[in-house]
């Protein structure tokens, strides 16, 4: 898979000039790893947490036809498919590896001859404006795309900035021609646009905006586009005419008239490209005016050719990327900073070079002393990806708990974000885990702002009781399964995130909400069947439902899992949980059954999210919830498993290939979970300062940490074989703890790790050397 990272790509746009790339890291990242073939990522240019991700998109499945959800539109999340062979054109924001979908904004592609204003089909390419195109001639790096679109011989090259997308074509004619598609999206579907607008200003400038009603509700999107030669002649199409249009009607409206608007415009523009065959066209985004992304692309891009971008976005992923050093093959190199990389493609900053943001409220905000985020997935991220940006970009982790914080109070449910999707709230998937990400911050200290205030988000969030059965969950102690589907797995949820809300009082001293939430984060306990010893539906009445299949992912009380999985989502009681189970030989003996068992295909076939590939036994990697569930060995007395099952997760689940992830990435959730993996600790428990040991995966990880200090991990001889640690020491003293601190990992240091073939069964056992549980082991 090489051939998507080649470096002769950077030779051939001038970019390694400079001696500093000739030992460059971002060489090693691969853009194009996907996920199960379901393609939930893009291969395009973006750089480090920008809110421009411009990408080529493959097809225009619909959402859905006439109200008939259309099964092919979830392969294009992401807006790209690696099995295609036609690209119908780029677009400028995108969501990475994420389950479901939206944006897909202000597509532009490139032709010649004939003009077409519709993208064809796949089947027959020729009807429209789409283009076949080789994998031959595509080339991916870090802040770089670059492809040969066949059918008009046109070499597409894209770049960015945080808030600017740059193209670069070179036309093999002396007519050159844009289609800008503004009724393009992603999970398109019939009435998703409401409204498009675009002014030429000048024969070398556009403005506009586009609002659209996907998963973000209310999006707007304004921009600003520059061309590098003037516009020859242009115009357009509405395909949805309003039936009133006033006295518009006294113009020429289709055709070289510098105001376009309606619901479904589809525009072009020609070019003279006898003289000089390259284009170059900056298109700068802003959530709040054409006056904002006028900023934006003269603060960033103005004055700047393609290459000088380019270098400084490769730039800015190398400075990134060289946070952290690693021994290992070449496919490992790849799959390592590749997953660094998808770590910092979302939350997107956003908000404008002057400040201002559009709030939740939809009024304009300006961010004072923070940069504001967007895409906070965190029904995925809570679990590695905030608390990997704790670690790594505390900064860029502190701008993004304000955010949320200023999300909560522009929110007139005075609730933190959900899942927050370009200024808006789209509430996807179950609990409040916001709360999660204030507290891991608060307790590695890595929030600077009002503490006290941030509590108080918790707790104002944790009692909206119209959410998702709230009111009940506080009468009963759990969500009665006759009122929710998934009232198990969402009773599990809110009892972890009560427990963050009591870890944040604990810590700011406030015993009445402490005591408060320390109640709550015991309601666990209530759909815990003692029958069974799993997690099971539970009614009004205090009954279990008597049919229950913990197999089973649908109609059994769970979201996106079942509860094999599930009733492990304890991470802050592990010792309770275990109880709960029956002790800890039934706890060992499910934890190994559960790597172990055949799971019948009867039992996921028909869930989009849980695939063949993210399974080893019954343990569904390629989904969030069972993340932590490799490290839960730690508190027994055979911790050494723990170092057995994740290094065959590595394998197994992170590949250098197309389909090299073994489930949709998530706002970088999997990547997460891989860099924390590979140095051989995981954040179990998020409102912890602590991180569970597992094995390092390479014999030598250098992390260059942003307080100035440096942390080796040294494993000689590590591999698949010697998978087993035999002692640890950490600066020369031996260290036999099962977990360490954030304040530990902040100090820096030596860490090294004897491995070997065989696991030290003696390791570990000491109950001082258990990590964190809320309760202490009584069976």
């Amino acid at each position: 898979m090489y051939m998507f990272r080649k470096i002769y790509l950077y030779l051939l746009a001038g970019l390694l000039s400079s001696p500093a790339f000739s030992q460059s890291v971002v060489d090693y990242v691969n853009p194009i790893i996907g996920t199960n073939g379901m393609g939930h990522t893009f291969p395009g240019a973006c750089v480090p947490f920008g809110l421009v991700q411009l990408s080529p998109d493959t097809d225009t499945i619909p959402h859905s036809v006439n109200g008939v959800y259309q099964t092919d539109a979830y392969k294009y999340c992401a807006g790209y498919q690696y099995s295609d062979s036609t690209i119908v054109g780029f677009s400028h924001t995108h969501l990475s590896g994420t389950g479901h979908s939206d944006l897909g904004d202000v597509l532009i592609m490139p032709t010649t001859g004939d003009l077409k204003l519709n993208p064809g089909r796949a089947t027959h390419p020729d009807e429209g404006y789409r283009s076949r195109y080789s994998h031959d001639t595509e080339h991916t790096a870090a802040g770089y795309y670059e492809v040969t679109l066949k059918d008009y011989n046109i070499k597409v090259q894209l770049t960015a900035t945080p808030r600017v997308g740059v193209h670069k074509y070179t036309y093999p004619s002396k007519e050159g021609r844009i289609i800008l598609d503004l009724n393009h999206s992603i999970y398109n579907y019939d009435g998703k646009v409401l409204w498009s607008n675009l002014r030429v200003e000048n024969d070398t400038l556009l403005t506009g905006y586009r609002i659209t009603d996907g998963w973000a509700r209310t999006n707007y999107i304004y921009f600003a586009i520059s061309f590098s030669q003037p516009i020859k002649d242009y115009g357009y199409v509405d395909k949805k005419k309003p039936d009133y249009i006033g006295f518009w009607r006294r113009f020429a409206l289709e055709r070289n008239f510098p105001e376009i608007t309606g619901r479904s415009i589809v525009s072009y523009f020609n070019f003279d490209t006898s003289v000089n065959k390259e284009l170059v066209i900056k298109v700068a985004l802003s959530p709040v005016s054409t006056e904002g992304a006028l900023k934006n692309l003269r603060a960033e891009a103005e004055g700047k050719t393609f290459e000088q971008v380019a270098d400084e976005a490769s730039k800015l992923w190398n400075q990134k990327l060289n946070l952290f050093e690693i021994e290992g093959t070449e496919d490992q190199k790849a799959m390592f900073y590749t997953s660094l990389y998808h770590t910092m493609i979302n939350p997107s900053v956003y908000m404008d070079v002057d400040r201002l943001y559009r709030g939740l409220d939809h009024n304009i905000h300006k961010a004072e002393g923070f940069t504001n985020y967007t895409i906070f997935s965190l029904w995925d991220t809570y679990r590695a990806e905030h608390p990997f940006l704790n670690l790594a970009f505390p900064q860029q982790s502190n701008d993004m708990v304000k955010s949320m914080i200023y999300h909560q109070q522009q929110s007139v449910h005075k609730m933190l974000p959900v899942w927050s999707l370009m200024g808006n709230e789209n509430w996807c998937m179950s609990g409040y885990h916001a709360v999660s990400v204030l507290a891991d911050a608060i307790a590695k200290n890595v929030f600077t702002g009002q503490k006290e205030s941030a509590l108080q988000a918790m707790v104002e969030t944790s009692n909206v009781d119209y959410y998702d059965h709230l009111d009940e969950y506080k009468k009963l102690g759990y969500i009665p399964f006759e009122e929710s589907s998934t009232a198990v797995s969402s009773t599990l949820e809110f009892a972890y995130d009560d427990w963050t809300i009591y870890q944040t009082a604990l810590r700011l001293g406030n015993k009445e909400i402490a005591n408060q939430y320390y109640q709550r984060a015991l309601n666990y306990r209530n759909v815990f069947d003692k029958s069974c010893g799993f997690a099971c539906p539970r009614y009004a009445d205090g009954s279990f439902k008597k049919d229950f299949d913990p197999l089973q992912t649908h109609g059994e009380g769970f979201i996106e899992g079942n509860s094999w999985n599930f009733s492990f989502h304890v991470p802050y009681d592990v010792y309770g949980m275990m109880d709960l189970m029956g002790g800890e030989k039934v706890f060992l003996n499910r934890l190994d059954k559960l790597f172990e068992m055949h799971l019948p295909k009867k039992y996921y076939e028909k869930n989009e999210d849980i695939t063949e590939e993210g399974l080893i036994g019954g343990y569904v990697h390629g989904n969030e919830p069972s993340h932590h569930i490799p490290y839960l060995y730690a508190w027994t007395s055979q911790p050494w498993k723990t170092q057995y099952w994740t290094r065959e997760i590595i394998d197994r689940m992170y590949r250098n290939d197309i389909n090299g992830l073994g489930g949709n990435d998530d706002c970088g959730q999997m990547s997460a979970w891989y860099m924390f993996t590979v140095m051989g600790f995981y954040p179990v428990c998020p409102g912890t300062d602590q991180y569970v040991l597992g094995a390092p995966y390479f014999s030598y990880l250098k992390l260059n940490l942003p307080n100035g200090n440096v942390l080796e991990i040294k494993a000689p001889g590590v591999d698949d074989t010697r998978r087993y640690v035999q002692s640890l020491t950490i600066n020369g003293k031996k260290y036999e703890k099962l977990y360490v601190t954030h304040a530990d990992l902040m100090k820096g240091g030596v860490w090294e790790f004897k491995m070997g073939a065989s696991p030290d069964k003696k390791r570990g056992l000491k109950a001082e050397d258990k990590p964190y549980s809320l309760t202490s082991r009584s069976k």
